[in-house]
């Protein structure tokens, strides 16, 4: 598998993103998930080029969405890097990064506007990748979150969401968000 180069992801951010400030969000967001992903390298046994391509990609979506319906940008990734030819290990890192994943039952029950399927990790990378972008949001001014933030915010989509980022907080740990905040001058709350 042909996994792009950083200089190839970023010209992709450029050409999709609506504008500069979208690109600088969007773009910057993914490289601090990128990051913070690699923290966890020591030890795992991860492709760590996939997991840092899927990093950098895995929020290209977010340039597609024409509506406040934010959980489709993951769909929507994963459409737009399969209709660019990229094999579906990298298409994958879109569609399945959301919260802690989320499961036909999800759509379902909630009637969520994608289509009806599990939108889960299957691989090491594409979970790493998943947990990494939990520590870092992009709302207005961007924030990185600490474990115990992210747990209280995903507590409200049910206790097996919370069980869900315990096991993975369980598996990997909490990574060092300080220098982080310090180069970028976002808070950690």
């Amino acid at each position: 598998m042909q996994i792009p180069t950083d200089a190839e992801i970023r010209a992709l951010h450029r050409e999709y993103a609506p504008s500069p400030d979208a690109f600088d969000l969007v773009f910057e967001h993914c490289r601090l998930v990128c990051s913070i992903a690699e923290q966890f390298f020591a030890g795992l046994d991860v492709d760590t080029d996939l997991v840092r391509a899927g990093a950098l990609l895995h929020d290209i979506g977010v340039y597609r969405l024409e509506s406040s319906a934010y959980v489709r940008h993951g769909v929507l990734g994963h459409e737009l890097l399969a209709s660019l030819g990229f094999p579906v290990e990298i298409c994958r890192f879109a569609s399945c990064h959301t919260g802690v994943g989320i499961t036909r039952d999800d759509v379902v029950r909630q009637a969520l506007p994608i289509p009806v399927d599990d939108y889960l990790p299957r691989t090491p990378e594409e979970e790493l990748v998943l947990y990494a972008d939990k520590f870092h949001s992009k709302r207005t001014p961007p924030v990185f979150l600490t474990g115990d933030t992210y747990a209280a915010e995903v507590a409200r989509f049910g206790p097996d969401k919370a069980r869900r980022f315990a096991a993975l907080r369980s598996t990997y740990g909490d990574p060092a968000l300080s220098a982080l905040s310090d180069s970028t001058g976002y808070a950690v709350i």
